[in-house]
């Protein structure tokens, strides 16, 4: 059984690593698959960094720790990025690790319900979406995570990086470095 936690990373932070992490320790995991979104679907409304750049600070996160890894699998695919098809393409038993804010979402999904008969959830409780709200949602019981809450968010270091702010302290060093050098958000 593996860990997949996927997003847009847009960047990867401190609180992306915290929850692969407490996934690890308090689940029967032995790593966590990071499945940064090429065509992320649930952001077609904004704007999101290009793929690679996303994909390279997603490769830089997981270097903290070896029992992260980082498919590009969702990176190469053409179209939008579905959960259910990264699952099925990759062929191993996992664990969905999910806020549980996008968790209460998953009905609405692509699939959705297809996606819940072929993961187990584990889910991090967020402010506003309690764990009972989410199984009631999916009508499946979840795993429970329990982790210290980190205040931070991608959007908020984008916001932050483009008043002039520096991403230091907010994300890992080499993904610091990689924003300041490749001028993200800016």
């Amino acid at each position: 059984m593996y860990g997949l936690l996927g997003g847009t990373f847009d960047p990867p932070h401190f609180g992306h690593l915290a929850l692969a992490d407490t996934a690890i320790r308090q689940l029967p995991i032995p790593e966590v698959i990071f499945a940064p979104a090429g065509d992320p679907w649930q952001k077609a409304d904004t704007d999101v960094s290009p793929a690679r750049e996303r994909l390279a600070m997603t490769h830089l996160a997981a270097a903290e720790d070896a029992r992260f890894i980082v498919t590009d699998i969702e990176v190469h695919r053409s179209g939008p990025s579905f959960t259910i098809d990264t699952v099925e393409e990759l062929g191993l038993p996992s664990t969905l690790i999910l806020g549980s804010d996008a968790a209460a979402g998953i009905p609405t999904w692509h699939r959705g319900t297809d996606l819940l008969d072929l993961v187990e959830v584990a889910v991090v409780e967020r402010p506003g979406t309690s764990f009972a709200d989410v199984e009631e949602a999916i009508g499946k019981t979840i795993m429970r995570l329990d982790m210290a809450p980190v205040g931070i968010s991608s959007t908020e270091i984008r916001h932050h990086v483009r008043r002039g702010g520096s991403p230091r302290f907010l994300v890992p060093d080499p993904i610091a470095e990689y924003i300041v050098t490749n001028r993200l958000y800016r």
